[in-house]
């Protein structure tokens, strides 16, 4: 789990490049828990936060270059 700070000093390419890397492993958690319980679920949550705050970190620097 990445923290605000240092999502921050990312450039929006490494962001966007994060987000598709951690959606990906979203998919493979869900997807191995759809055929066998995973050994710890909250990793799905974890995920779907981490996306969340990479995407919000995203289009606040969005907003800060235009």
């Amino acid at each position: 789990m990445m923290k605000v700070a240092e999502i921050k000093e990312l450039s929006i390419g490494e962001i966007v490049e994060r987000i598709d890397a951690e959606r990906a492993q979203l998919q493979q958690l869900e997807l191995n828990h759809t055929t066998s319980p995973l050994e710890n679920p909250l990793k799905i949550r974890h995920a779907r936060r981490n996306i969340a705050r990479l995407m919000t970190i995203l289009s606040q620097k969005q907003q800060t270059e235009k």
